[in-house]
């Protein structure tokens, strides 16, 4: 394997994603980061986490603020919206040679938009 290459992932950061296992099991929201090296990802109000701050130059206020944390990247799958279902992705070869990311289960539906 190559020292410089980064790790290949099944979702990006955009993409509508189900959380399969865990607290949040069933819950649907978008990709808001996903961190490389550590194999996670951060999708919009899921495991939300409670951080207690103390008040600073930029947050007077202080107190309890609730955020997303990252969870592990294999306990998310793409979901798709047509079918209300989570599904696999694979890369798929278009007449033109691009090559987009489609559902397993939809093959005829693509994950990336077009530009």
């Amino acid at each position: 394997m190559r020292s410089n290459s980064r790790p290949k992932f099944h979702v990006k950061k955009g993409d509508m994603v189900m959380v399969i296992a865990g607290r949040d099991r069933g819950k649907v929201g978008k990709v808001l980061h996903v961190h490389a090296k550590t194999a996670k990802v951060t999708v919009e109000k899921i495991n939300i986490i409670k951080r207690h701050t103390k008040p600073t130059a930029k947050n007077r206020q202080g107190g309890i603020l609730e955020r997303e944390a990252p969870l592990a990247i294999s306990n998310v799958l793409p979901y798709c919206e047509r079918l209300q279902r989570p599904s696999r992705v694979r890369v798929k070869i278009l007449d033109d040679g691009r090559k987009v990311r489609v559902y397993q289960k939809a093959p005829d539906e693509v994950l990336d938009k077009e530009t």
